[in-house]
């Protein structure tokens, strides 16, 4: 069974479409369809069956999917054995994030691990944080950065494939219209304010909810939801609402006197940051590098604190 064909399976499983599979491993819809057929003669077996819901698996299907995960990755720990027996340290390096990590804490850093490991091909994937981990989980890219994820939404935590380590602690920044910025407000009188929030299953809409429903303060009231945290510090600069967001996303907005910063009198005050990586019995040299640069330059990104637990 070759590589290329259980990947285009498993994309076919996962979204239960060949169009949308096929946008994900970056082929053709024929291409898709032509390697699931090529598998099913292969193994003399349907693998899939077509519903009013798309397609879904059959018991073959159900019984190759985990072979399947297994297969690739060992592939890929073939490959990462065979690179840490090269002397040098040329390679690739395929690092996910949240745009909002990547903008405020990876940019400088990776500049100096660039710098460091001239021979490493850098690549800066971003997307939001369930896209990150379906990539990590599919091998697509090899680390990601991204918001701790709460257990209702981050279906990878019990994923045994993979690893995560906590790499920083983000203060939430209560932002309001700059003629709000004379008092700092109660938790009182924050349930009767507007909020302007993300989507209902973003990773930044589940930090306002955690934090107002710790306060005891129930749901926000919503003025509006936006799809970004710019959109949402614009919004709040225009007088739509307050907006409780991680603070390195709207420091500049704060900074240029755009939108107010008020005291969040909440008892949740901070965010995770976790770096996620899967599991392997050989760690790529690129990987390997970047673990160790990162034990040792993280201090000047992310917590200083952050040194003696490495």
């Amino acid at each position: 069974m070759h590589p290329r064909l259980l990947k285009a399976f498993l994309a076919v499983a996962r979204t239960g479409n060949v169009t949308r599979a096929a946008q994900e491993v970056n082929l053709a819809q024929s291409s898709v369809s032509d390697q699931i057929q090529a598998l099913e003669t292969e193994l003399g077996a349907g693998l899939f069956t077509r519903s009013r819901q798309g397609l879904t698996l059959t018991p073959a299907g159900e019984a190759l999917k985990p072979y399947a995960e297994d297969l690739l990755a060992l592939a890929d720990a073939a490959r990462a054995a065979v690179d840490a027996t090269k002397a040098d340290m040329a390679g690739s390096l395929s690092i996910g994030a949240l745009e909002t990590i990547a903008s405020a804490r990876l940019a400088p850093w990776l500049a100096r691990f660039r710098a460091a490991h001239a021979g490493i091909d850098i690549k800066l994937r971003i997307a939001g944080s369930g896209d990150l981990l379906r990539r990590l989980s599919d091998g697509e890219i090899d680390v990601a950065f991204c918001f701790e994820r709460p257990p209702e939404l981050d279906t990878s935590a019990s994923d045994q494939r993979l690893a995560r380590r906590v790499v920083a602690v983000e203060p939430l920044a209560l932002i309001a219209p700059p003629g709000d910025n004379h008092v700092d407000v109660d938790l009182a009188t924050l349930a009767e304010k507007h909020f302007v929030a993300t989507e209902t299953g973003c990773v930044y809409r589940a930090m306002v909810d955690k934090a107002f429903g710790e306060a005891g303060l129930g749901k926000p009231r919503l003025a509006a939801e936006a799809g970004s945290i710019d959109a949402i510090a614009g919004l709040v600069a225009a007088g739509a609402g307050f907006g409780l967001v991680p603070r390195l996303a709207v420091a500049a907005a704060i900074d240029r006197g755009e939108v107010a910063e008020l005291a969040w009198p909440g008892p949740v005050r901070s965010a995770d940051i976790v770096m996620v990586w899967r599991r392997r019995r050989v760690l790529p040299p690129s990987l390997k590098a970047l673990f160790e640069q990162f034990q040792e330059k993280c201090a000047t990104v992310f917590r200083p604190e952050l040194r003696k637990n490495k």
